[in-house]
């Protein structure tokens, strides 16, 4: 081999090295790969040569969100660490990793992301609405998590539903009495003027339908006397 053939062959090692003979295409492309199959050692090396970490799949997802959406965990702790990660992008949609991990029951993952800044309020559906609507075996610790970072805990979804409606017809009985016991607004109602006990009762949830109506009954207030 010549000096010059030599040199070439060097130079694109080099080029190799640093990622820079890869299409941004190519790139992007295998990155959402990579996502799709929890491949963690493919995405630390393409963001080793470059890769944007905050890079959205045809759908608009950032590869975050997208990754917690998919429930792809190794690959969510590499882009955790990735250098530029913006934590709180959304999707199109306004989910963001943080709710994604809260509806799933991730709570190491909502403790780290927590950790590092992740926003627990914001305008339309919330962390705390997603947890309230979960039942798995953290979902309680989760929303508790989110309280003690000061969760509005009567946030409006779109359109007005609260975190206590969700868990109302679809949480679990611990969860209500949390929400409950935390302050939730029980009177409150949504724009299509159902409450906490009208989302109870669409889910055949006779239990939930009595702890509802106690607490709404307990809010009430009394009329006046002289």
């Amino acid at each position: 081999m010549n000096r010059r053939v030599l040199l070439q062959s060097l130079g694109m090692g080099i080029f190799a090295a640093a990622g820079w003979p890869l299409a941004q295409a190519d790139a992007a492309a295998d990155l959402q790969t990579a996502i799709i199959r929890d491949n963690f050692v493919q995405v630390r090396k393409l963001l080793q040569q470059g890769v944007d970490p905050n890079s959205v799949d045809e759908r608009g997802r950032p590869a975050l969100v997208k990754a917690m959406q998919l429930e792809s965990l190794r690959v969510a702790q590499e882009l955790l660490q990735a250098p530029g990660i913006h934590i709180n992008a959304a999707s199109p949609a306004g989910e963001t990793a943080l709710m994604h991990a809260c509806i799933k029951g991730h709570i190491d993952v909502v403790k780290q992301l927590l950790a590092l800044g992740a926003r627990v309020n914001h305008p339309g559906w919330t962390p705390l609405h997603y947890a309230a609507s979960a039942d798995t075996e953290h979902s309680t610790a989760i929303a508790q998590l989110l309280l003690d970072q000061h969760a509005y805990i009567d946030a409006e979804s779109p359109n007005k539903s609260t975190p206590l409606m969700l868990a109302a017809q679809y949480g679990s009985q611990a969860m209500v009495q949390l929400l409950l016991d935390a302050g939730a607004d029980v009177q409150a109602r949504n724009e299509l003027g159902l409450s906490a006990v009208d989302f109870a009762r669409r889910s055949d949830r006779a239990f939930m339908v009595k702890i509802l109506e106690q607490a709404y009954q307990a809010t009430r207030r009394s009329k006046a006397s002289w």
